[in-house]
């Protein structure tokens, strides 16, 4: 392999910054999901709520720095090269990706504004977006957990199309964002066989 090693995977900023998101996204959907454990308006139902709100508030400020990074560093090709097709489908993913992790907090953070409750961040509370509107507040969180439903089906497919390009086509295409994995391993490997 004669690649250099700076272009052969992510960097690794943004590869701790793709985990941590996941990591993030997780949370976010176990603590909504979850909360129908405790009765409404009970302590650590509220608790797990302001969580939602705060993680999900975190992921947004992350992907504008995922985004930035993507900018700076250009994606490192996956060897051997996708078809075009694949290479489309993924664009056409990575997009959706990034457009729900804009999404989906900005909607909570309106949701929240319209129903006139506080915008809670770690201590701060953040500016409402928009003036309370009961009617607008129900209206965009439908929007908000229809778009959440449409997210795991996102996730799904992103992960499912990673682990296809290891496991199946053989290619780099995850292990160049594997913090623990070398891209001149794999590489090797495939040439052992």
């Amino acid at each position: 392999m004669s690649g250099n090693a700076s272009t052969a995977r992510y960097s690794a900023l943004s590869i701790c910054l793709h985990w941590l998101t996941l990591a993030l996204l997780i949370a976010v959907y176990a603590l909504i999901e979850l909360r129908g454990i405790f009765p409404k308006g009970s302590g650590p139902r509220e608790a797990m709520k302001t969580w939602h709100f705060m993680l999900g508030l975190t992921v947004f400020g992350l992907v504008f720095m995922r985004l930035a990074l993507r900018l700076v560093f250009r994606a490192p090709p996956i060897t051997p090269p996708p078809p075009a097709w694949q290479q489309f489908l993924a664009t056409a993913t990575h997009v959706a990706l990034y457009a729900f992790l804009i999404l989906m907090p900005l909607l909570g953070w309106l949701s929240l504004s319209a129903d006139g409750k506080a915008i809670p961040f770690f201590g701060l509370q953040l500016p409402a977006l928009i003036a309370p509107d009961k009617a607008l507040a129900e209206n965009v969180e439908e929007i908000h957990e229809t778009i959440g439903t449409f997210g795991y089906y996102l996730v799904g497919l992103h992960a499912a199309a990673a682990l296809f390009h290891h496991y199946f086509v053989r290619d780099d295409a995850l292990a160049r964002m594997l913090p623990w994995h070398s891209r001149r391993g794999r590489t090797t490997a495939q040439t052992q066989r």
